[in-house]
């Protein structure tokens, strides 16, 4: 099995190992990295971000993976790769992340986007007093006065929980709510909540090899004007390992994609519905990478199309 480290031969604190070009290079310095505006405010946010489901659970207070959290996080700093997506549910990684900001004094350079869910089982109802106490400890973690962004994770009881994210939204302390799902089954329901709620987000997982929400969320979040953050950005089918030994297509210069990252995600974030994609990385080298994503030229639609081509022809994975 191919890892994103193994894939791209790098560690923590190798990120000058990537092939990247010099206009790359200078652009990365230079913290050159697209915005793109939410519907409902026209606030603009980077395109790339970060997130931290099944990266960040591990990292326990004090451990010695900190060090490589922090480079993480001083490297979106400082490049302006500010969107960082958690959720409570994601082990340790809510607790973990704010502990860091808030160390490393870039607590409000972050676009803070969690996560609501207090129900009892994926399918339960959740009780308002412990939604309403989850959202007060992010806010006690994360130390912000104003949360940037909580979503209902996984659609789970929207009708309950929903409502208490806009008590919060009406009260000056969450700028922006919605709902996420990354289950196909889910899509049906997801696309009543955007007809039917005043949503300012919703989050899905969208990649080259994983295009459903094209057919009918995409669209219907441009029309109902709703920003749209695309989680697993590297596939279902691990692209990683699909695409391992083999050369990036020559076409990739063209839109400055020095790596099979950037490739992977230049094809996503060329979708104008896109407001920004959170991969998942522990790696500063990686997130280094990621950011050239949102860097340079972006593939239009024939080039997408050759791209997402390209892609389906690889080899499937390996389990």
């Amino acid at each position: 099995m191919v890892s994103r480290r193994e894939f791209v031969g790098i560690g923590a604190g190798a990120a000058a190992a990537l092939v990247l070009t010099p206009q790359l290079l200078q652009a990365l310095q230079q913290g050159q990295i697209q915005k793109r505006a939410i519907p409902s405010s026209g606030e603009m946010i980077p395109v790339i971000g970060l997130g931290s489901s099944a990266t960040f659970a591990s990292v326990a207070r004090g451990s010695d993976e900190d060090h490589l959290l922090k480079a993480v996080f001083q490297m979106m700093a400082d490049k302006g790769a500010t969107v960082f997506d958690t959720a409570p549910g994601y082990g340790a990684s809510e607790e973990v992340a704010s502990r860091i900001v808030n160390e490393l004094g870039i607590t409000n350079k972050m676009f803070w986007a969690t996560k609501l869910n207090a129900a009892q089982g994926r399918g339960g109802t959740a009780d308002p007093a412990a939604a309403r106490a989850q959202v007060e400890r992010s806010f006690a973690m994360i130390k912000k006065t104003t949360i940037d962004c909580i979503q209902v994770h996984n659609l789970v009881d929207v009708p309950g929980q929903l409502p208490i994210l806009k008590e919060f939204q009406t009260a000056g302390r969450v700028k922006y709510i919605g709902v996420t799902t990354t289950t196909d089954s889910q899509y049906g329901l997801l696309e009543s909540f955007m007809r039917n709620e005043p949503l300012d987000f919703i989050g899905v997982d969208y990649a080259v090899d994983n295009r459903g929400v094209e057919e009918k969320i995409l669209p219907l979040a441009k029309e109902r004007q709703i920003a749209v953050l695309a989680y697993a950005p590297f596939g279902r089918t691990s692209l990683f390992r699909r695409a391992a030994g083999k050369e990036l297509p020559d076409f990739a210069k063209d839109i400055d994609a020095a790596t099979w990252a950037q490739f992977f995600l230049k094809w996503i974030v060329s979708n104008p519905v896109i407001t920004a994609v959170t991969p998942a990385t522990s790696k500063a080298a990686n997130m280094l990478d990621n950011i050239g994503g949102g860097i340079g030229r972006l593939p239009d639609e024939a080039l997408r199309k050759h791209m997402s081509d390209l892609v389906d022809a690889l080899p499937q994975a390996g389990r």
